[in-house]
């Protein structure tokens, strides 16, 4: 007796393929927000970059490949780019040279000015279409996530 092959791929997990649905999920949330970006000349981790200054301050390099998730190699690429651009500056700590602290300078605080109202006009759109509870719900979610897992990698850490 010959046994028929289902045309069926047998599924690699129990579960859904988390980590595909969240870059499913990013590229469609950032489909939304990259025109607005390139139209003021920024690329998505030089915007990752000034979002994360204009809201806590200069920071160290290793502080905003944590903060921006973006590697440190790739990092040192992209401030020596938006130096030269004159989007921030680095400074060296006086009491440890080695060190270097990263800043915006007044021309990527006045783009972080003129893109808050387009950018909240595409928070709004995206509320209305999906609804508030959708965010909400959402955001509670990806904080939970993010939380535990940072927790269980610095338990693993230990």
């Amino acid at each position: 007796m010959v046994m028929a092959r289902s045309d069926t791929p047998a599924p690699l997990a129990m579960h859904r393929n988390l980590p595909m649905l969240l870059l499913r999920a990013r590229e469609l949330m950032m489909s939304r927000f990259r025109p607005l970006l390139t139209a003021h000349g920024l690329t998505e981790q030089q915007w990752r970059i000034i979002r994360a200054l204009h809201e806590d301050g200069p920071l160290e390099p290793r502080q905003l490949c944590t903060l921006c998730t973006i590697s440190s190699p790739s990092l040192a690429g992209v401030l020596a780019r938006m130096e030269d651009l004159g989007h921030v500056t680095k400074e060296r700590f006086e009491e440890d040279q080695r060190r270097v602290r990263v800043s915006l300078t007044a021309q990527s605080a006045a783009i972080v000015e003129s893109m808050a109202p387009l950018l909240e006009a595409q928070y709004r759109a995206l509320e209305q279409q999906v609804g508030m509870k959708v965010i909400d719900d959402l955001y509670v979610a990806v904080d939970a996530l993010i939380k535990e897992l940072a927790t269980a990698e610095a338990r693993e850490e230990e």
